[in-house]
């Protein structure tokens, strides 16, 4: 019995220390190799001569308050922000009642948040969607209720940016998925029109539709009619998206099994309801990673309206830039920027994660 409790003990044998935990995968990870070695050094050498200064210069002697003299400073001037953030977030809204975009801002991100959870999505989402979507016009635009009316050409900033956004991928994503299915049709018609449009579409920026809607689309109608230009760019950045999203949606659809349409003739359905019922809902799943992509891209792109004379954030950012007391500041105004639309598409590229998982993509 010892000999054998002997051999037990030499058998089990303690790793070293240093081969286990945060020094153990340390070493087979950054230090496996001379060479892994010297890129691990050598890139913390650059992010130590990198970050150093940058938090210094955001942080340590940099200027936050609004009537700071950022000349003489050698940091940030984050002065630029509090002092001009009502016209950058805002445009030219009226500043005595900025409480109503404030409250429509709220409510939409609040509407986004509990959108999130599928549990939710019912008939009364939808309607909560609606009934919300019309208080927020309303407070937008006044008229009704005792408020003061806002002229919508006023609207600029994150005001502007949202609503471009938010109608934009709204509405483009079902007119791209009947796209799809449009270029799929067997009525020639049909199919030929989707095609074009499709390739159309795809095959030119987005710039030239919104100076085709700004320039162009107003010379062909009738005398005394105009349409708003926030509403033509509007329709614009729909059409664009639409294309896109038609060729992605168009993939899930190629991807699917013959057997899903063979089952679904087998039990007595026709082609909207197989549509509806079976291949839709997984052809969706499969490209939710691809959809989010275009609508993140196409979020970034509502940027484009500042050539038409539109003043999103970047062209409200570029006009508090413009007064002399602000110039040579930018650096910290498009960073400003860049933290806003970052936060905008984390919030939907982690909302397609989530999706991805309870929906269960994987066929």
């Amino acid at each position: 019995m010892e000999t054998i409790n002997e051999n037990i003990k030499k058998e089990i044998v303690k790793p070293p220390i240093s081969d286990v935990g945060i020094i153990g995968w340390t070493r087979e990870n950054l230090f496996s190799s001379p060479i892994n070695a010297i890129l691990t050094l050598g890139l913390l050498s650059i992010l130590w001569f990198s970050i150093i200064p940058l938090i210094k210069w955001a942080f340590i002697t940099s200027t936050w308050a609004p009537d700071s003299n950022c000349r003489e400073a050698s940091g940030a001037c984050w002065s630029f922000i509090s002092a001009n953030y009502k016209i950058i977030l805002f445009g030219f809204y009226p500043q005595d009642v900025l409480w109503r975009p404030i409250t429509a801002i709220i409510l939409l991100c609040t509407l986004l948040v509990i959108s999130r959870n599928r549990n939710y999505w019912n008939k009364y989402l939808g309607y909560t969607w609606l009934v919300s979507l019309g208080i927020m016009g309303a407070l937008l635009k006044g008229g009704i209720f005792g408020l003061a009316p806002v002229d919508i050409e006023k609207w600029g900033g994150i005001i502007l940016t949202l609503q471009l956004s938010v109608f934009g991928l709204t509405a483009s994503y079902p007119l791209g998925i009947a796209l799809a299915l449009g270029r799929q049709s067997k009525f020639p018609v049909i199919k030929t029109f989707c095609v074009f449009y499709i390739e159309l579409i795809r095959g030119v920026p987005l710039i030239s539709l919104l100076f085709m809607s700004s320039v162009v689309f107003p010379l062909f109608l009738p005398e005394g009619v105009s349409i708003n230009a926030i509403l033509r760019a509007q329709v614009a950045i729909i059409l664009f998206t639409a294309a896109y999203i038609a060729e992605v949606v168009r993939g899930g659809l190629q991807g699917m099994n013959k057997g899903q349409f063979e089952a679904a003739d087998a039990i007595g359905l026709n082609y909207a309801q197989t549509m509806r019922l079976i291949i839709l809902p997984q052809a969706l799943k499969i490209v939710i990673p691809p959809s989010v992509s275009v609508l993140i891209s196409a979020f970034k792109d509502t940027s484009l309206v500042i050539i038409i004379g539109l003043h999103d954030l970047l062209r409200t950012t570029q006009v508090a830039l413009s007064e002399p007391k602000w110039m040579g500041f930018s650096s910290e105004a498009y960073l400003f920027l860049a933290v806003i639309y970052f936060l905008c598409c984390f919030f939907m590229s982690t909302y397609s994660r989530k999706l991805e998982k309870e929906l269960d993509t994987g066929l």
